[in-house]
């Protein structure tokens, strides 16, 4: 339940606060007075485009602020937690808009900013807005078909789901079977060159890290001679073999450790010295006989290097098509193995999904036969229900027919054509809500059409031990009695105070026998300043109330016919609910 709003700089409005009770609110004002702005903010919270032409001229931004009652809507709750949110302690939370001249735009929920789309996914579970424009969509068959689904309750609306969730899968399935089926030449054309590269690996046979050894190769091989007389001449350098004029390292060494051993015994520090110099001496003795062996192991191997440049030949046509290296080559060999087998795959994933189709389309004629039965059971019951509440509407011979008809083709939401007929008298043709019915006969059959849905989910929540009101939004209508007047005026006002005793109702309308039904009576008035036309919202009661209902009956609120009209409205509207 909304049980406040506040209100500053938006459209003539400056700055307002009202409070909203439970039951029945109607909101009344002359004509260019501001009374929509009340709704324009309000929408402004259910997470509305901003518009920074609704904010007043001069101000820097518009504000609006609501305190919603959450503690009967766990799932609100849940989300204004999730979003980060806090309700207080009395169980409401805060939801604030703000609006920038600019057109930037601002949305906070329990204390925390959020995005605006955040307040529209609470708002669906809030509050349901109707106005002159709904009579348009109620024009449409897919609005007819949802108003039905919805009256016909939760255990069909699961049905419906079900039918919905089946029908997206095998949507999405038989997408991808006509892709597959699309691009079956493709895939085989990727196969085949798959096939033939893998074919081409398997025959050179690549080892890992083979071409990097095979080019240490072919430099060894291709460098004998040099490598023999660098490494003949590091080993003559340190053993002193066929050096006749210079000592080698390994000697000079040597004589350099005898002297250091020799003067150990007056320096143990020549000691320590000395153990070094002899370690290295080991160290190039060591390498010197290495070097030895290098030298004798070396030998020109000319069909070798032959061997190596052939097999490099080989390994370098498989890294100019498959990777830089011999391991890009393996790696690639692997992927495609896996991409092959997945090409190959491909028939049986078709046939496979060829079978869940078929399951699929059994289930949907099961579940689709199902929605088919409760949209034609739930339309005899609410064209019942909405042709009872006609003849209070002052459209006595009149009814609501509610056809359910196989659609052309099955579609998202089942294989129904929902239509709405009015038959506005005895012996009439039925007529399309969408063709024949006039504004006012739209207005009254879409009230007739929203209070039976509320009669139904009130039903539904009490047999279930519900509170009624947690069962059902906050219903807010923007005029929908134009077009309406006399006695049907009166049983529109009825009907509204009916559908408030099972939620929250706000109205916003120009008829005085409306209006006397109200619980809470707001008057958006308006008055000229420096400052511009100002607009203010307050509520009226005890003889401020009765002179805005004799305002409304004849535009004289000081007429004393008015007064006694209006008085006997409110009379009358109290004995009468």
């Amino acid at each position: 339940m909304l049980e406040e709003i506040a209100i500053e700089n938006l459209g003539v409005i400056r700055a307002a606060r009202v409070t909203l009770p439970a039951g029945l609110t109607v909101i009344t004002g002359e004509t260019g007075a501001g009374k929509t702005m009340v709704l324009t903010g309000l929408g402004l919270l259910m997470g509305g485009k901003a518009d920074a032409g609704a904010v007043r001229p001069g101000a820097g931004g518009a504000v609006v602020e609501g305190r919603w009652q959450v503690a009967d809507r766990p799932a609100v709750a849940q989300r204004v937690e999730e979003a980060g949110g806090e309700a207080d302690d009395d169980g409401t939370v805060v939801v604030l808009r703000t609006v920038a001249a600019g057109g930037r735009s601002r949305a906070h929920l329990g204390g925390r900013s959020v995005p605006q789309g955040v307040l529209a996914e609470i708002a669906d579970e809030l509050v349901t807005v109707h106005g002159q424009t709904d009579q348009l969509r109620l024009r449409t068959a897919s609005k007819q078909r949802e108003a039905l689904d919805t009256f016909a309750g939760p255990e069909h609306l699961a049905v419906v789901d079900a039918y919905r969730t089946a029908w997206s899968e095998r949507a999405a399935l038989q997408a991808e079977i006509d892709d597959l089926t699309a691009r079956t030449a493709e895939r085989a054309r990727e196969a085949e060159l798959l096939r033939l590269g893998l074919a081409e690996v398997e025959r050179v046979d690549p080892k890992p890290g083979e071409d990097v050894e095979l080019q240490a190769m072919v430099a060894r091989l291709g460098n004998v001679e040099s490598l023999r007389l660098a490494a003949t001449e590091a080993h003559e350098a340190l053993a002193g073999e066929d050096v006749e004029s210079a000592a080698s390292a390994v000697e000079l060494l040597t004589r350099a450790r005898r002297a250091l051993e020799a003067a150990a015994g007056d320096d143990p520090a020549l000691g320590d010295l000395g153990t070094r110099v002899a370690e290295a001496g080991y160290l190039l003795a060591d390498v010197a006989t290495e070097l030895s062996a290098y030298v004798d192991d070396l030998q020109a191997d000319p069909a070798g290097l032959e061997a190596a440049h052939t097999r490099l030949a080989e390994l370098t046509a498989l890294t100019r098509s498959y990777g830089e290296t011999v391991d890009d080559v393996l790696r690639w060999a692997s992927e495609a193995g896996l991409r092959l087998l997945d090409l190959d795959d491909g028939g049986e994933r078709l046939r496979g999904m060829q079978e869940r189709i078929g399951e699929l389309d059994a289930e949907l004629a099961r579940l689709g036969a199902a929605v088919t039965a409760g949209r034609t059971a739930a339309g005899e019951r609410l064209a019942a229900a909405v042709t009872a509440e006609l003849a209070g509407l002052a459209m006595g011979g009149a009814r609501l027919e509610v056809a359910v008809d196989p659609a052309d083709e099955p579609g998202a939401w089942g294989a129904d054509a929902v239509t709405f007929s009015l038959v506005p008298h005895p012996g009439a043709p039925a007529r399309p809500l969408g063709k024949g019915a006039s504004g006012g006969e739209l207005s009254r059959v879409m009230l007739a059409v929203e209070v039976a849905l509320a009669t139904a989910a009130a039903e539904r929540a009490e047999a279930e031990g519900a509170g009624a009101a947690a069962a059902l939004p906050t219903f807010v209508f923007d005029e929908v009695d134009a077009g309406v007047g006399g006695r049907a005026a009166v049983e529109v006002g009825r009907r509204l105070a009916r559908l408030a005793r099972s939620t929250q109702v706000i109205v916003v309308t120009h008829l005085a026998q409306v209006a006397a039904f109200a619980d809470a009576h707001l008057v958006v008035t308006k008055s000229a300043g420096d400052e511009g036309t100002v607009t203010g919202v307050r509520e009226v009661t005890g003889d401020e109330r009765v002179r805005e209902l004799a305002r409304m009956l004849s535009g004289q609120e000081d007429s004393e016919a008015a007064r006694t009209h209006a008085l006997e409205l409110l009379e009358s509207s109290s004995v009468g609910r």
